[in-house]
């Protein structure tokens, strides 16, 4: 017996095919699918967008918290040409030059700090957690930005409950099972500015993508755009 197979409806492919238009219509479909009234209007709309378009997911805009306070200082640290600390490298990764360079930005990645793993050791801790803790004196007017590490932000929330200067904007975004919602409940709670993605979802590229907007954002306020500052 020969087997015939099922005929298959055409696969209609988008006709976008550069970075940018890719881009633009994943943006469009985006508004699109989530007409207004939205969670968030304006230029938390941006942020909002930008992470889900990273995650592919249209419902996690119920569970972002994002506020405009800490949307402009955000901006401002930008405009003032911060550091933006990652916990990961891979979140640094997510952070490319084009945007960051025209502000006189830099990124470094906690992991990638001297004399941490025997600092880890001494503390019997995590890298991640150790590197935040050596920060401590020099996170004020930077972004402090956890999409990996739960201990990471547990670590950071300890060193500002114990009076370090606290950061311009925290990103805590970290992903997993254990501890990675709890670590943003607490964030949550706290007054510090920031933007975080509760539940179990997260991770190093979203945490980038609302970096990567507010680089945008500040971009624009200075006149400037991705494409002008290639």
């Amino acid at each position: 017996m020969t087997y015939i197979p099922a005929p298959e409806h055409s696969v209609e492919l988008d006709p976008a095919c550069t970075p940018q238009t890719i881009e633009e219509r994943s943006f469009a479909i985006i508004d699109e699918e989530m007409p207004p009234p939205r969670p968030f209007e304006g230029l938390l709309w941006q942020v909002a967008r930008r992470c889900v378009h990273t995650l592919g997911d249209t419902e996690i805009v119920h569970d972002l918290c994002l506020s405009q306070t800490a949307l402009e200082a955000g901006v401002n640290a930008l405009l003032a040409g911060c550091t933006v600390y990652t916990d990961t490298r891979m979140a640094a990764a997510g952070l490319p030059l084009r945007r960051l360079t025209p502000l006189g930005v830099t990124v470094t990645p906690i992991m990638a700090l001297p004399g941490l793993d025997a600092l880890a050791r001494a503390k019997k801790t995590t890298r991640s957690r150790a590197g935040l803790e050596s920060l401590a004196a020099q996170m004020q007017g930077h972004i402090m930005v956890i999409g990996n590490a739960p201990t990471a932000l547990l670590g950071l929330l300890d060193v500002l409950e114990q009076g370090a200067p606290p950061p311009a904007l925290i990103v805590g975004m970290p992903v997993g099972f254990v501890n990675a919602a709890q670590s943003k409940e607490l964030l949550r709670r706290t007054a510090w500015p920031h933007f975080t993605l509760l539940g179990r979802k997260g991770g190093s590229a979203v945490a980038a993508a609302c970096v990567n907007a507010l680089a945008d954002i500040a971009l624009a306020r200075r006149g400037l755009t991705q494409a002008a500052a290639l």
